[in-house]
């Protein structure tokens, strides 16, 4: 009888640890759900908290090429997901062989959390965006990253946010900062973020006229009731002469951002003589893998090695 209880435990232990391990296993995928696209023996350091608190929207992740040597130029991702949703992980998968190639050219990866605007009101993700670019900034030596060669990469409500950045980033308008910066954006890649809400609030499609639509639930009110805090949080308010070059991409059936608000970007900084470059994807929608494309990337990395090189 002992001897059969003896198996007994011994199998159960058994058991007990293989359920650990696929927990573990588990666990491990799902906070870490894009391990996958990066190519092997790329460096990770996850979950570094940028504005000193225990915010979960206060993180961000950096990425670096395997043998990684000093002074990598760095690609800051910002995500989508309507100011509201998603996290640094988003829109990855879609992009894959981008993200990819970002690794497999020598070029860092940052992607940053920012908080939503269900928790707090624009401005609050635009200055949590430059608070952690600050940080990477004060720490590139640590990771191994020039701090002079920075660009910033964001798709939707990111994209919004990484041209505000760009645009802003020789303004000086302080209601976008906790604390003084000191980097510089070299380059802003944009897709499908928009640019212009006093332009949305005039579109046919009035839904941005709603007090539950994502632009109001950014503001704070709808576009139309404070076109001043509107005006504040466009990208093409800041627009000038001394702005970092651009390349704007978005889809011809984009059913969520009208591509107006790219081609009037791509038009504002044209008048300005800032080198851009506009990309309207045939057929494309909102976002997704027709945005991975060859030709995309290619000139993806035309800008990359021209400002950042």
């Amino acid at each position: 009888m002992s001897c059969i209880f003896n198996n007994y435990i011994k199998n159960m232990r058994s058991t007990l640890i293989c359920v650990l391990l696929c927990v573990n296993v588990l666990c491990f995928a799902q906070s870490f759900p894009v391990k996958n696209i990066f190519p092997e023996g790329t460096v990770f350091y996850q979950n570094i908290p940028y504005a000193n608190d225990t915010l979960q929207k206060h993180l961000l992740d950096i990425y670096l090429p395997p043998n990684a040597k000093k002074n990598l130029p760095l690609i800051v991702w910002i995500h989508g997901g309507a100011w509201m949703l998603n996290d640094k992980y988003a829109d990855m998968s879609y992009m894959k062989n981008t993200v990819k190639s970002f690794i497999d050219s020598g070029y860092a990866l940052a992607s940053i959390n920012y908080r939503y605007s269900t928790d707090s009101v624009f401005p609050a993700q635009i200055k949590d965006c430059n608070k952690a670019i600050e940080f990477l900034y004060q720490h590139a030596s640590k990771y191994n990253i020039d701090k002079n060669k920075i660009a910033v990469i964001g798709f939707s409500a990111g994209g919004h946010l990484a041209s505000l950045l760009a645009l802003s980033n020789n303004n000086n308008v302080k209601q976008f900062y906790t604390t003084p910066v000191h980097f510089k954006i070299k380059l802003a890649l944009d897709f499908y973020g928009p640019s212009d809400f006093i332009m949305l609030a005039n579109n046919p499609d009035t839904a941005v006229n709603n007090l539950r639509n994502p632009v109001s639930l950014l503001l704070g009110a709808m576009p139309v009731d404070r076109p001043d805090i509107a005006k504040l949080a466009s990208p093409v308010t800041y627009i000038d002469k001394n702005d970092p070059p651009f390349l704007i991409v978005q889809g011809e059936k984009d059913e969520s951002v009208p591509n107006t608000q790219s081609k009037i970007l791509h038009a504002w900084l044209t008048l300005n003589n800032v080198k851009n470059d506009l990309i309207i994807v045939p057929g494309a929608p909102h976002y997704g893998p027709m945005f991975d494309a060859d030709y995309i990337r290619q000139k993806i990395f035309e800008y990359l090695n021209s400002y950042l090189r």
